[in-house]
């Protein structure tokens, strides 16, 4: 849409940013948030059962294997030291562990295929949400967030969420009841050797909670500091031509440095703190096995204990510091995941576009036959609360009639458009189309009833015949190609490789900007829409194709309501009624010769176009 620069102001982005995130703040509700995020498990409960159920049998057959395997040691040494080795005894105890082995894989295998799929289908309705999401979300939104903001959440954050659903929660269960399993087992060995080991539970406890405590304002800055670098990237990058013609490079890799050091300060942090976990719970752990030895020795020389038994013993030591580590680094990442859900669920809470009408985007046309009287009653907007753009702004614009909207850049041209078009709620008035209130129309339908073509133009990475059927979906390609041929593009377009068929780059960057502003109009030629809103809509073509677009607009005109916003005024002369804007008011209106006449405004605009 073409860029009122003094309107623009009045809609400040705030760096990028929406105005709740500061650096540095911690998740708002970290257990809330945890909660919500775990409420998603909620229709796959019997799924989460079979999960649980093969994470405990998948354990147990893990945990049982130590004591099995301290039974053949006992074996081994009470024929070293006595009649002999049992073969026999001793083979049923190797088949009965690979059979333990094989048991554990396989549950393990069918935990980690349904957590895989329960995930990615809770992943796919989170992006289904957000997606939807921005659909309804009002342009205000994107007035303080940045477009890299929304895909930094829509792709990191969801991707931090991804992987904490598809391995932490297992991992937790498997830490559980392993934990639960290894104590229990151990008690069965030895209660004096197992109050010994457990010595250190405390120890660890605080650890973790010291650990985490002092990474979670990390993991939050690492996340809004990787949105304001995707945010830098895709702003330079997107518009990297005019970086380069301005040489800003310097200064663009200068900001981009600021906003990597500061992702890469958080990151380093987070991650140092949290592999600190790791070697801590370890140390910790080491403490246990030697206490665990010393005093295993004591009770064998004194024959209360097997060797065996001790061999086990020690190996559920070992096997105990592996879950008590699972839950540091799970504890630690969730820390992470909150942050990153946290920054999703903010997206997913944000206002919508208040509409008066149920079911906005489901609404069927009720009113196909358009007139196309407009009408404008006291119209009041701001961009901002006490900064209005428009004031008490009044006209009617009778069914057919080619209103022409000219002044200087700031007027309030486009804000008109986008009022009417209910981008933005009004302050006061009210706007009526056939002499019905726009907000008692759904958005759905109002906007049907408008054809646009604009001076930024938009085309997507689809075929040239698929962006001109982006007016009208179920167009043929007979339709396709006769409003190709109407907006004189049809014969540029069959001299392309591939014709209709060619796609188009994801920036349009194989099409030239007057080709790409030709594609637009026969998008627009093609809805056939009752009103029309043209935006500078001859800006990017030669005065050649100008002529020929001018031609072709005027027989799509006919009959149709159109607003033409127009800075070269020599293209508008033709209008039933033009419409001279400044600071949001109107200060002149009448036909071209009238206005001419006046000696005003629009004749000092016109004669300024056109003096030497």
């Amino acid at each position: 849409m073409a860029k009122d620069r003094g309107e623009k102001k009045h809609a400040p982005k705030q760096g990028g940013r929406a105005a709740h995130f500061q650096p540095g703040e911690k998740a708002k509700n970290f257990k809330g948030t945890i909660l919500r995020l775990f409420g998603y498990l909620r229709p796959y409960i019997w799924q989460m059962v079979i999960v649980a159920i093969t994470a405990i049998l998948s354990t147990c057959f893990s945990i049982v294997s130590p004591a099995i395997l301290g039974r053949g040691t006992d074996v081994v040494v009470k024929g070293i030291t006595g009649v002999g080795i049992d073969y026999h005894e001793l083979l049923v105890i190797l088949l009965v562990l690979l059979a333990i082995y094989v048991a554990a894989w396989a549950f393990g295998t069918i935990q980690a295929w349904i957590m895989a799929i329960v995930s990615q289908k809770i992943i796919y309705t989170l992006r289904d949400k957000m997606s939807k999401k921005l659909d309804r979300l009002p342009l205000r939104f994107f007035d303080k967030v940045s477009y890299g903001e929304v895909q930094s959440r829509m792709i990191n954050d969801i991707e931090t969420i991804n992987q904490t659903l598809t391995a932490s929660i297992t991992q937790m269960i498997t830490a559980v009841i392993t934990l639960i399993g290894i104590i229990s087992m151990m008690l069965s060995i030895s209660v004096t050797m197992t109050l010994a080991a457990m010595l250190v539970i405390p120890a660890s406890i605080f650890v973790i909670k010291l650990v985490v405590g002092k990474s979670q304002k990390h993991f939050q800055n690492q996340q809004m500091f990787l949105g304001k670098v995707n945010s830098h990237v895709e702003e330079m990058y997107s518009g990297h031509d005019i970086v380069k013609a301005f040489n800003r490079e310097e200064l663009s890799q200068k900001e981009f440095e600021e906003y990597n050091d500061s992702l890469c300060e958080a990151s380093w942090k987070s991650q140092f703190l949290s592999g600190l976990m790791m070697p801590l719970t370890q140390f910790i752990g080491n403490l246990a096995y030697v206490m665990v030895c010393f005093l295993g020795g004591y009770l064998a020389l004194q024959g209360r204990i097997s060797i065996g038994q001790i061999q086990a013993f020690i190996q559920y030591v070992r096997s105990f510091n592996h879950p008590v580590q699972q839950v540091a680094n799970i504890a630690n990442q969730l820390q992470s995941t909150a942050a990153a859900a946290e920054r999703v669920f903010e997206l997913l809470d944000e206002e919508e576009e208040k509409d008066t009408v149920d079911g906005d985007r489901e609404t069927k046309d009720t009113n196909p036959d358009v007139d196309g009287d407009v009408k404008f009653e006291n119209v009041s907007f701001g961009y901002l609360e006490g900064e209005p753009v428009i004031r008490d702004f009044s006209f009617e614009a009778k069914a057919g009639q080619r209103v022409a909207i000219v002044g200087p850049t700031g007027a309030g041209k486009t804000t008109i458009v986008k009022l009417l078009m209910r981008y933005y709620e009004l302050d006061g008035g009210r706007i009526l189309v056939d002499g019905q209130d726009i907000k008692t129309m759904s958005r759905h339908e109002l906007r049907s009833k408008f054809g646009m073509v604009l001076q930024d133009t938009w085309l997507n990475s689809n075929s040239i015949g698929e962006n001109i059927r982006y007016g009208k979906p179920d167009a043929t390609d007979e339709e396709v190609e006769a409003a190709a041929y109407a907006a004189h593009i049809d014969h540029f377009i069959k001299t392309l490789p591939g014709g209709y068929d060619m796609e188009i780059t994801e920036d349009a960057t194989n099409i030239s900007s007057g080709q790409k502003q030709l594609l637009t109009i026969a998008r627009a030629i093609l809805a056939d829409a009752p009103i029309l809103i043209l935006d500078e809509a001859t800006s990017s073509v030669d005065t050649r194709t100008e002529r020929l677009i001018q031609k072709a607009m005027s027989n799509l005109m006919e009959g149709r309501t159109s607003f033409i916003i127009a800075h070269r005024l020599s293209t508008i002369k033709d209008a039933d009624h033009i419409l001279v804007m400044d600071h949001g008011d109107i200060v002149e209106q009448g036909s071209h010769e009238e206005l001419l006449a006046r000696s005003g405004v629009y004749a000092g605009l016109y004669n300024s176009q056109f003096s030497r």
